[in-house]
């Protein structure tokens, strides 16, 4: 079984985030896995409101295009550029230089913590 970050919270459509003001949102090892080589980022854009579970952008890989669903509600407030220029970052460290948005939150979604997202997960 994979190890997720105890300190971070996870939703059932593969996305984490953290703690911090603002929250980080990232995308999963088991989602960048299954997507493969990922090949390109739209995220939403600074100054949106978004809201927890909602679509907020798409990741395609070579082997697909998902959506980017939320796991808070807020306004974002930074996009990683870096992972917009280099998409492979998802894939080569997902919880950490492969985030993808940060978020004034105002409120969560339903979240797991790291042991309940990997039983979820399998």
């Amino acid at each position: 079984m994979a190890d997720f970050p105890a300190n971070l919270q996870y939703s059932r459509e593969h996305e984490w985030v953290d703690d911090s003001t603002p929250a980080v949102v990232g995308v999963t090892s088991v989602a960048a896995d299954a997507l493969g080589d990922v090949v390109y980022l739209e995220l939403p854009e600074v100054g949106t409101t978004i809201e927890a579970g909602a679509v907020v952008g798409e990741i395609e890989s070579t082997k697909s295009v998902s959506e980017l669903y939320s796991p808070v509600s807020g306004t974002v407030v930074e996009v990683n550029q870096t992972a917009v220029d280099d998409p492979a970052l998802v894939n080569s460290d997902p919880f950490g230089a492969g985030w993808l948005f940060k978020v004034e939150v105002t409120g969560t979604g339903e979240l797991l913590d790291a042991e309940g997202y990997a039983a979820f997960a399998g």
